[in-house]
């Protein structure tokens, strides 16, 4: 079995600012290191973005008609991306769109058709990474902590910001990780209200109040009580959290606030009960200049905000090298992470030419 890979990792977020694209290159020694070769992040056309946003109300034939549709369109992007690079991928690791995630259910749908990708490039692909977990048991999701493991272990916490803020970290020698809070979906859904695509470095956020009665409704939310393997989506966003702030009759710029409060309050809530020390954070929030504020209020904890490559691209590196993963049969779903009866190794592959 070889060493050494070339992979294109692509990741497309609940927040729906655009699809990554990172060139990976990973060699494994006495542990795995991985060098981006190149990374880019393509915007959505805004007649397909709407189509993702309101996927979930999609008939059966519109939603397989927008699953072949946007892995058309990441076939041709992927093209387009690799004429301006000297190395073609191995393979492609591609996380889809995440539309319907009900795990309870055991139902959970990513969306931008593999075997479409792989005729339109050529290359052999790899995609669907959370069935097998749900499948077995488990939450599906988070998946990014195996790259955690591998590739970050240096990190007290890995946090990402983006439509969801998630978190991994080691408890009692073991990777473990969740979703916290929606992030970037809340936030920007509320931008939108303003007429912007975001709150560019939390400015209007600042300009708020904290309303201390949408507050508390907040933190008050069910899901925040559970404990153990749990993961969010956009339908209980829309059913649960999404209600809650609308029913508000404060300001925009109060309720970004608000909301910003929220988030920052249970990422410290997890940060302080594993009195974890140093945190690496990435994805779109970790540019929130406000948010990251108020992350960075306990003294004795370090918020390590990387290189932009890293903040913008991290979970299409790791995509990537759960690829890699797939491709040699090992693990790359942990069950300490989902919940499932064990761990696995996830992924459809379909091949190129």
């Amino acid at each position: 079995m070889k060493n050494e890979y070339y992979a294109l990792g692509l990741m497309s977020g609940t927040s729906l600012d655009g699809l990554d694209l990172a060139l990976c290159h990973f060699v494994k020694e006495q542990k795995w290191n991985y060098k981006v070769v190149a990374a880019a992040t393509v915007e959505y056309p805004e007649s397909l973005r709407a189509k993702l946003d309101r996927s979930i109300e999609l008939s059966a034939y519109e939603f397989v008609k927008l699953d072949a549709d946007l892995g058309k369109f990441i076939g041709e992007k992927i093209n387009a991306f690799l004429t301006e690079q000297s190395i073609k991928p191995d393979f492609i690791a591609s996380h889809g769109h995440t539309t319907f995630h009900q795990p309870q259910k055991g139902i959970t749908s990513q969306i931008g058709n593999g075997a479409a990708i792989a005729a339109i490039t050529g290359i052999t692909t790899v995609c669907d990474f959370r069935t097998t977990d749900v499948a077995l048991g488990g939450q599906g999701a988070p998946l990014v902590p195996v790259g955690d493991e591998l590739l970050f272990e240096q990190y007290g916490a890995c946090l990402n910001l983006g439509g969801i803020s998630n978190i991994s970290f080691r408890l009692h020698g073991i990777r473990t990780a969740f979703d916290i809070s929606p992030c970037n979906m809340a936030l920007n859904y509320l931008a939108n209200k303003i007429n912007m695509p975001y709150d560019r470095n939390g400015e209007n956020a600042r300009k708020g109040n904290v309303n201390d009665g949408l507050l508390n409704v907040l933190d008050n939310i069910d899901f925040y009580k559970k404990t153990g393997a749990k993961s969010l989506g956009k339908e209980w966003f829309d059913t649960v959290f999404k209600p809650c702030m609308d029913v508000a009759e404060i300001s925009i710029y109060d309720k970004l606030r608000t909301v910003t409060e929220h988030i920052a309050a249970q990422i410290e809530t997890v940060l302080h009960k594993q009195d974890i020390e140093t945190v690496l954070v990435t994805g779109g929030g970790a540019r929130n200049v406000f948010l990251t504020e108020r992350l960075s209020v306990a003294k004795n904890r370090k918020i390590i905000i990387p290189d932009s490559q890293t903040v913008d691209f991290k979970e299409a590196i790791i995509f990537a090298f759960l690829g890699v993963l797939r491709m040699r049969g090992e693990i790359n779903c942990l069950r300490a992470v989902t919940g499932a009866k064990t761990d696995s190794c996830g992924g459809c592959v379909y091949l190129g030419k």
